[in-house]
């Protein structure tokens, strides 16, 4: 199974267990040289795992692993202003294998053509009547949607693509492939009929104004509300690749249960993953404290959910995609996501969700992994049945263990 766990909380020369937790094993400052041993505790092999290290000396910029004398591609990110800084790579691993890696810091910048992008982000804007990349947009009043093309970012691997919306719903929408590839540079979410005609994918979900896919939103009791209103929403893409995307959606002076909140939200996505993370930072006075909600959308036909009722809920079903019903048929999706227990007030519905009601942890953080299939593809799952088989193993895989150790 693909996936997407994190490695958690460490110093250099511990042994520990990954998990829904932001990265943290330091490399120690000044060392330029490090042994990494991944372990799968799995009975099952993982393909393209991921590993991440936060790295505390400022002045590397760039890594080189390897896998005896093999070359693992890996990224060096540097994120949060220049506060994290992070290497990752993605590895496979037999059932129980354990696996050696050596790591190369460097001063200099990486060659950007160095390795093969396995994954894409991008967002643009429309400007006089011309579609220009951008890595940052902000918005200051509730106006942004249409201005941006796709009206968002996006973000793909090979097998699936994401995008969130640049408004109040910030919700998170679906693009299914038909073949493993990167396409949305060619295809920009929206293809020609040629491109279809050549197996290029399309968008797959009707969302409206539902979660979609794992969207946070607040509650009032009965139905979710919009993160509305605000001063200010700013959505930034932070890693293209070639090995994960990061993309930020940031809101400030939310007004919710009569305060103003911020809220962090990171998506990331790795090469050879369906799954992506979530991971949302709330501050601001009683934030903590505060209850929302997260789940996945009811498909208007022929809609079948599938629940543990502990944090894992997924649906499947078919619908149009877009308001285009004569030229476009209608896809058949699955959704599926996995909040941990310590998140999870209780499950919850309403008219057009799934939903668990959740509440951020002491460090004001909620995290968790959303995924998808659709039914076009010709690598994945065609039933209600399979694609629920998909996600219950898929909740429950341990992540992988991790010992960094630092080497003069």
């Amino acid at each position: 199974m693909k996936k997407i766990w994190f490695a958690f909380a460490a110093l250099v020369g511990l042994t520990v267990t990954a998990s829904y937790a932001q990265p943290v094993i330091h490399v120690e400052t000044g060392k330029d040289e490090a042994v990494c041993v991944v372990r799968n505790p799995n009975a099952v092999a993982l393909t393209d795992a991921p590993v991440v290290l936060k790295v505390g000396n400022e002045n590397f910029k760039s890594a080189v692993v390897l896998d005896g004398r093999k070359e693992i591609p890996s990224q060096f990110d540097v994120l949060d202003g220049g506060a994290t800084r992070e290497l990752s790579f993605v590895i496979d691993l037999k059932p129980r294998q354990s696996r050696t890696v050596k790591i190369f810091f460097s001063e200099s910048p990486a060659d950007p053509a160095r390795y093969k992008y396995r994954v894409n982000a991008q967002m643009f804007l429309k400007e006089n009547g011309k579609i220009v990349p951008k890595d940052a947009i902000v918005g200051t009043e509730d106006n942004m949607y249409n201005k941006l093309h796709h009206h968002g970012p996006a973000f793909e691997s090979e097998l699936t693509a994401y995008r969130i919306y640049f408004d109040k719903k910030q919700t998170v929408d679906i693009y299914g492939k038909v073949v493993p590839r990167i396409e949305l540079p060619v295809t920009m979410w929206y293809p020609t009929d040629r491109q279809l005609e050549e197996k290029y994918g399309d968008d797959v979900l009707y969302v409206g104004g539902s979660v979609g896919l794992g969207a946070i939103k607040g509650w009032d009791g009965r139905k979710t509300i919009h993160i509305d209103p605000m001063t200010r929403r700013e959505a930034r893409v932070l890693a293209k690749g070639p090995v994960r995307t990061v993309v930020d959606m940031e809101v400030e002076n939310w007004e919710y249960n009569g305060k103003k909140i911020n809220v962090l939200s990171r998506y990331y996505l790795y090469a050879g993953h369906r799954d992506a993370q979530v991971c949302h930072r709330f501050t601001g006075d009683g934030a903590k404290d505060m209850v929302f909600a997260t789940g996945v959308q009811k498909i208007r036909k022929g809609d079948v959910m599938h629940t543990d009722g502990r944090g894992m809920v997924a649906d499947w079903g078919r619908d149009f995609p877009v308001t285009d019903t004569v030229k476009y048929p209608q896809q058949t999706v699955g959704l599926g996501i996995a909040i941990p227990a310590r998140y999870v007030v209780k499950p919850a519905e309403d008219r057009v969700n799934y939903l668990y009601l959740v509440k951020p942890d002491g460090e004001g953080k909620i995290c968790y992994r959303i995924t998808f299939g659709a039914e076009k593809e010709e690598f994945g799952y065609k039933s209600a049945d399979a694609f629920f088989r998909y996600v219950d193993a898929w909740k429950d895989e341990l992540p992988v263990e991790v010992t960094v150790k630092g080497k003069k």
